[in-house]
């Protein structure tokens, strides 16, 4: 099975009633345990890198890692690819380009009308190519692995979002609503605030810090038309801990082939255990 369209695996979720995770990679390890844990779980989800992780790589090594893993795998699942925060046109053309099929840009640092232009730009770049665009909304706090946000910390104002989805065109919006990034913070769901996004935005919703959110909250999130929600730190422990716990033993282990099969399966069994768990 080849990746699927962003806007296909939308319609999947909707037809199943799922709420859609979106793991973030960075490296091959990660890249094969998510589509491994995906294809066991046997139910459909992202594949998502962020612009800050490119730099290590670039979307064309990122879109093959993918099609390499879907095909060593025979995965029978819809998967598509997202490009997580993009921070620039020239990182969602690249990622276009490369065969991406999701879009996320992240203005969010802007005033209001400097972001609504912004995405507005890429969305209709976007659409041109049939690609479903997610926008951000309000500062999303805490860490996306070692990088500080730069925006103010702020929930998204919902008397903000009507104006920001119409203008903008987007078909999805990652909201601020006590989510937070990372596992250094606890988050702390503002589900009235979610409940009146909910009605004015009228697209799905998206919830950024999946990892530290509980999953009973991550369930009841779904009455509020939250589509897909992101896990990323979680999967990261698993893989270096993977290491870390090696050296400890060993201080001259050096078998790093082995060490790398058991990280892809540790991520993939955290793979499974959200997927068993978000639905």
């Amino acid at each position: 099975m080849e990746l699927v369209n962003g806007y296909t695996l939308m319609k999947y979720s909707e037809n199943k009633k799922n709420v859609l995770p979106a793991f973030n990679t960075t490296n091959f390890e990660l890249t094969h345990g998510i589509v491994k844990g995906l294809q066991l779980s046997q139910k459909g989800g992202y594949v998502q890198i962020s612009s800050s992780n490119l730099e290590l790589s670039s979307p064309y090594m990122i879109k093959e890692m993918v099609d390499f893993s879907m095909k060593k795998l025979d995965v029978d699942v819809p998967i598509a690819l997202h490009l997580d925060h993009g921070k620039s046109f020239a990182d969602v053309k690249s990622c276009i380009d490369a065969g991406f099929t999701s879009i996320m840009v992240d203005m969010s640092h802007l005033s209001l009308s400097e972001n609504i232009v912004e995405v507005q730009r890429i969305t209709e770049y976007c659409h041109y190519f049939n690609i479903p665009v997610e926008a951000e909304l309000g500062a999303i706090g805490g860490k996306e692995e070692s990088e500080s946000l730069s925006e103010s910390e702020g929930k998204t104002n919902p008397n903000d979002v009507n104006e920001f989805v119409s203008l903008t065109g987007c078909d999805l919006l990652a909201i601020s609503i006590g989510n937070v990034h990372g596992l250094d913070q606890k988050p702390d769901i503002d589900f009235p605030l979610l409940q009146k996004i909910s009605e004015i935005a009228k697209i799905p919703l998206v919830l950024h810090g999946g990892s530290g959110i509980p999953f009973e909250d991550v369930r009841h999130s779904k009455k509020f038309n939250v589509i897909k929600v992101n896990y990323g730190s979680d999967l990261r422990k698993e893989l270096i801990s993977t290491f870390g716990k090696a050296y400890e033993i060993n201080h001259n282990a050096f078998d790093v082939k082995t060490l790398s099969k058991t990280g892809i399966d540790n991520v993939a069994i955290a793979v499974q255990n959200i997927m068993n768990n978000i639905n």
